[in-house]
């Protein structure tokens, strides 16, 4: 079987800055933003990282275009560099990897925080090179603490506030798993609802229980109220989580029949004539794109 053939030369090359052209404009207020400060601080503390991504070179000018990093490019000229390593692409296309990339996860950010200091990286220099404050990369680096293992499993893939992690730990393992099951079915990991969970959560379940729970502007009845509710709640969360397999499977199934149905004129025709309202919901149904809607 014959190899493939890659899309980009493995090994960076040092390329002068004077022969890449950006591919696009740098967006309005670009310098300004928080990302652009991490890189510039990044650079400026450890160098360039990550390699620009570039095309070959045109044969009449010899110049490059660059498809990948546009932002590093500019802070390196900022920085006055002359030139930097580059990996240089194969194809004459403007794809690259990193447009199929998703964004680091929090927990995969604290990884590699954490081996970085175990290779000897000090905490400054990290707060230094990522634009943060000390007690900032305490807190990634801390961020798992107290927290259990099936926590930290749901949580791999998402991105939140290390914030949240505070709130968490101050509950029992099996109050954890409640708290964070219902807040990634909610599509809410914000620290406000971490925080209204952990008002709801009996005292028996918090690690501290004679730690009185304070929230401003709400009273012991109030608080009481909430963990009855919450309870009835997880009560719901459990028993549609136990058939939710099977009602997505027959709503599925449903929504095959109705679209053979609806592909029957003689049908079509039937219940325009007689059941215009059924007709009307059956084809909503039927073009509906996801099951989520």
């Amino acid at each position: 079987m014959p190899q493939l053939p890659i899309g980009f030369i493995p090994e960076p090359l040092s390329i002068a800055l004077d022969r890449i052209l950006p591919s696009r404009k740098t967006p309005q207020g670009a310098l300004y933003t928080r990302k652009l400060k991490q890189i510039r601080s990044s650079i400026d503390t450890v160098g360039l990282i990550e390699p620009l991504t570039i095309g070959k070179a045109d044969k009449a000018t010899g110049q490059h275009v660059l498809l990948d990093g546009h932002l590093r490019l500019l802070v390196l000229r900022e920085l006055n560099y002359q030139d930097a390593p580059c990996f240089i692409a194969t194809d004459d296309e403007t794809y690259t990897y990193n447009n199929r990339i998703n964004r680091l996860s929090t927990v995969q950010e604290h990884h590699m925080i954490r081996r970085a200091v175990e290779r000897g990286v000090s905490k400054e220099r990290l707060a230094l090179a990522l634009n943060m404050d000390v007690s900032y990369v305490l807190k990634k680096l801390n961020l798992l603490d107290g927290l259990c293992a099936e926590v930290i499993n749901i949580l791999k893939d998402q991105q939140f506030s290390v914030n949240l992690s505070q709130v968490l730990r101050k509950m029992k393992p099996i109050r954890q798993m409640e708290c964070v099951e219902l807040m990634v079915s909610a599509n809410n990991l914000s620290v406000g609802y971490a925080k209204a969970l952990l008002m709801a959560t009996p005292e028996r379940l918090l690690v501290e229980p004679n730690r009185a729970k304070k929230m401003n502007g709400i009273t012991p009845e109030q608080i009481a109220k909430m963990e009855r509710e919450m309870s009835n709640l997880l009560g719901q969360y459990k028993l549609v989580e136990q058939n939710y397999g099977e009602d997505v499977l027959n709503l599925v199934l449903a929504k095959g029949y109705l679209s053979k149905l609806l592909e029957n004129e003689h049908v079509v025709r039937y219940l325009h004539t007689h059941h215009p309202g059924v007709l009307v919901e059956f084809e909503n149904i039927v073009q509906t794109v996801s099951l989520d809607k």
